[in-house]
């Protein structure tokens, strides 16, 4: 018997595998994707309660008031819980052995769960003037004990058990902190107490990663779906071979510049890989980059894309809720940090090209650039639509609702492009499916917010890293670059971000470092996770793609992302990276930042423009120009620049002295 809502008219798995349930768009993190399809009335009934959702986001977005329908804050937040996770409940197996569809403990769970968010949505009102956080009636302990519960399994499923033993240790912190030696020591509570206050406070489960999805994200991942479902991906990579295909190793030109893009738009890694990579890692092979180098490639410009506004991730919307600054203000800080590290990329792969003698595509693979523009009129207009709204009338709530509904309306005067009603429904499964990975990830990272706030850890963890540290700031950097990379191998970007903002970045802010630049250093060090072995997800996945030895992939990502290493630490001690600062300061620091990445990235490659290859001696002394033009610093700017001259001066004079001996 056929699946009575799969769509036989429903993309191909080039064009986003959208109906094939793969997380190719939308702002999920790490996830891994889900093993089974939910088919028949499993389907169905995922896709009518993720429906739901989204029309009660859209309700409470829009404040639509339908059918007189308009809860509270808190009871939103019940509702969106409830559903998405049983979503989630019902689409990623429990264990290996159920991929074949839900058992009856995934539907008994998912029951239990709407009953309990019901009742605590009803009565949402009531925990706030009650303070049933504080003591709460018997219903409402018995549901808040159903939605720990499923926090953590839906945590378990969505991330693994690293994360969920991390959620499970912080989350029961405060029943043993009062035993915990030292500035380890924390507000003592009872089982019960600590139960209510998880679910029924607003620090915990319901706290400022589950605002952040239900307020802002769930429409970035509306907008990313429908980008997909519209085949954005496509024109996105033709727009980029139009422009890099031609020149010298054009296709890994195409693949950093096409990746960005999307990546940008997508906010998220893995997704970016797996759409993108079957297109790019075979033609970057076939014109002769090394499979390894193929892979690296992807695997950085599309780590990368996630530091690049205007959409990023989850997690630069949730920082900017931490930092009470709007969202508009992050993207404008992580633009110049995320434009130099492309550059850089760009940079090694056209030196790598040089050095190897690789072309570019054969002219008639590369689609016209003229007509390219105009086929993709309606996602330039949508992605114009999407900055306008929110760079320039900073509605970051609304921006991606009128960017999608723009590229609706826009796409629809083309046959292959238009969404039908099969499309519609994959479009919504999509979109359902990649909301109930956020839920069922941030719901159990909100028990790490929650153990650590109402033990009173977090504050005293800070003052303690200030008193060992005494004073050093280099010495807070480093150790707060190793922790978050070391948590970044085992939570997802969002965890880990979330974890430090609370008990790292306030030291490293009373130290007297920009707080939002803290903030980004957080995020950058804990992205390197996915670049660098032994983890190196997007390198892992990259490298399944391109048929290419994952660790050794990983090593090379590891190589051409290197800028990545270096920029954080830039950035705090020279805010002007981040646009802090008068346009002059900025623009200076732009463009000798410019330079010391094109030095670094001539020694990395070992070739010079208008010279060729470098000595080993000379690749050395390029790379020491670059890092002291980079590191902010009057003398050292000028020191390294005239460095960099005399090394580029002494190739020269061995180019032709070698060219003079030749002719002789």
């Amino acid at each position: 018997m056929s699946d009575p809502v799969t769509p036989p008219d429903a993309p191909s798995a080039a064009e986003g595998a959208v109906a094939k349930g793969s997380s190719h768009a939308g702002m999920t993190e790490l996830m891994p994707p889900p093993n089974v399809r939910p088919a028949g009335l499993t389907r169905i009934v995922v896709l009518v309660l993720g429906g739901f959702g989204v029309v009660l986001a859209l309700n409470q977005v829009f404040l639509l008031n339908l059918f007189g329908f308009q809860p509270l804050g808190n009871s939103y937040l019940y509702y969106l819980i409830g559903i998405f996770l049983s979503c989630a409940f019902l689409s990623v197996p429990a264990r290996r052995a159920d991929v074949d569809g839900p058992r009856w403990y995934d539907w008994a769970l998912s029951a239990a769960l709407l009953v309990s968010v019901a009742y605590l949505g009803a009565h949402g009102l009531d925990i706030i003037q009650q303070g049933w956080e504080y003591a709460a009636p018997l219903p409402a302990q018995l549901a808040s004990g159903v939605v720990i519960v499923a926090a953590l399994e839906g945590v378990r499923r969505a991330a693994g058990w690293i994360l969920l033993a991390t959620a499970l240790f912080f989350g029961s912190y405060p029943l043993f902190a009062d035993h915990m030696p030292g500035f380890l020591w924390g507000t003592a509570y009872g089982p019960l107490e600590a139960i209510q206050a998880h679910v029924l406070g607003v620090e915990s489960i319901i706290g400022i990663p589950m605002q952040v999805v239900a307020e802002l994200v769930i429409g970035f991942v509306i907008f990313g779906s429908v980008l997909t479902v519209t085949k954005g991906a496509e024109f996105f990579m033709d727009l980029a071979a139009a422009l890099l295909g031609r020149s010298r190793g054009g296709p890994a030109k195409v693949a950093v510049l096409g990746s960005g893009i999307l990546g940008s738009l997508s906010g998220s890694v893995i997704s970016n890989i797996l759409t993108i990579g079957p297109f790019s890692i075979p033609t970057m092979k076939k014109i002769g980059y090394p499979a390894v180098y193929a892979g690296a490639i992807e695997s950085c410009a599309s780590t990368g894309a996630t530091l690049m506004p205007p959409v990023m991730g989850t997690v630069a919307f949730i920082m900017a809720s931490f930092l009470g600054v709007p969202y508009a203000d992050v993207a404008a800080a992580a633009f110049i940090p995320a434009v130099l590290f492309y550059a850089a990329l760009l940079f090694q792969v056209d030196m790598f090209a040089a050095r190897r003698g690789l072309k570019g595509s054969p002219p008639e693979e590369i689609p016209p650039l003229l007509p390219t523009l105009i086929r993709g009129w309606p996602y330039l207009l949508g992605l114009l639509v999407l900055v306008y709204v929110l760079m320039g009338l900073r509605q970051e709530t609304y921006s991606p609702y009128a960017a999608s509904a723009v590229l609706l309306v826009a796409t629809a005067f083309r046959s292959d492009t238009r969404i039908t009603p099969w499309k519609a429904v994959a479009l919504l499964f999509d979109i359902v499916k990649n909301i109930a990975g956020l839920v069922a990830v941030l719901a159990g990272i909100g028990l790490i917010v929650g153990g650590l706030s109402y033990s009173g850890v977090a504050g005293a963890f800070s003052r303690e890293l200030l008193l060992y540290a005494d004073g050093s700031v280099p010495l807070m950097l480093i150790a707060g670059a190793i922790t978050s990379f070391v948590l970044g191998m085992g939570m997802t970007v969002s965890a880990c971000y979330i974890f430090l903002s609370i008990l790292l970045a306030p030291a490293l802010i009373q130290a007297g470092l920009n707080p939002l630049a803290s903030h980004l250093f957080i995020l950058y060090w804990g992205m390197l996770s996915y670049i660098t072995p032994p983890v190196a997800l997007a390198a892992i996945t990259a490298s399944s793609i391109a048929k290419s030895p994952p660790m050794k992939t990983g090593v090379y990502a590891m190589r051409l992302g290197g800028i990545l290493f270096i920029l954080p630490f830039i950035f705090v001690y020279d805010p002007a990276l981040i646009m802090v600062g008068g346009w002059g300061e900025i623009l200076t620091r732009l463009i000798l930042s410019a330079l010391a990445i094109w030095a670094m990235t001539t020694a990395m490659e070992g070739w010079l423009y208008g010279v060729g290859k470098l000595t080993p001696v000379l690749r050395v002394l390029m790379g020491v120009a670059g890092l002291m033009v980079l590191v902010p610093g009057g003398y050292t700017d000028i020191a390294g620049f005239v460095l960099m001259v005399a090394v580029a001066a002494i190739a020269y004079a061995l180019r032709e002295t070698g060219r003079e001996g030749a002719r002789a």
